[in-house]
């Protein structure tokens, strides 16, 4: 990890804990990325875009949930591997006990409309925080023609033709990568 990662004054790990804890309990439905970005980002200054955009895209190349991978991400750029255990287990802590009591109390709610009414508003609002999230994301590469035909092609295939994901990022993404490679100090 790069000194330029880790902000001059890092943020103490109960603050860490406090606003990763707050993300995991109000955030239902996904949209988790796009707050975490908005927080770590806008609201706290810990990280700046193009460093949590990378590691949101590092987290959906990886195994295993997106929104975990770029927590520990974030926090290990922030604080470490210790900024990386505090952000995971803060933002996993609360959801797991909502989501025990609720499926304990499931089968006693699931005849009231209201239950489907605040689902539909909470999967609402999640749909805006990744459309925010997305539209954030291609900003950062409009400007460069190479990574806007990689988000176009992909959208295109997946999106609209409705191709399968893994062979589509198979072939666009190393395409990508090889079009904005570095190519020495001639390029520069």
């Amino acid at each position: 990890m790069t000194d330029a990662a880790i902000p001059k004054s890092p943020p103490s790990l109960p603050l860490m804990a406090r606003v990763f804890f707050w993300i995991g309990v109000l955030s239902f439905g996904g949209g988790l990325s796009g707050w975490i970005h908005r927080q770590v980002v806008q609201q706290y200054g810990w990280m700046d875009n193009d460093d949590v955009l990378s590691g949101i895209a590092l987290a959906q190349v990886l195994p295993g949930a997106n929104v975990t991978n770029l927590c520990v991400y974030v926090g290990y750029r922030i604080r470490g591997t210790a900024g990386a255990a505090t952000s995971l287990i803060a933002l996993l802590a609360g959801p797991t006990v909502i989501c025990v009591l609720i499926a304990m109390a499931y089968h006693l709610l699931q005849d009231y409309p209201v239950l489907q009414a605040c689902v539909d508003g909470v999967a609402a609002a999640a749909v805006g925080l990744n459309l925010r999230l997305g539209i954030v994301g291609a900003q950062r590469v409009m400007p460069r023609i190479a990574p806007t035909i990689a988000m176009i092609a992909t959208f295109l295939a997946v999106g609209v033709f409705e191709w399968p994901l893994v062979p589509v990022v198979l072939v666009i993404a190393p395409l990508s990568v090889a079009a904005v490679w570095p190519r020495g100090a001639r390029d520069a």
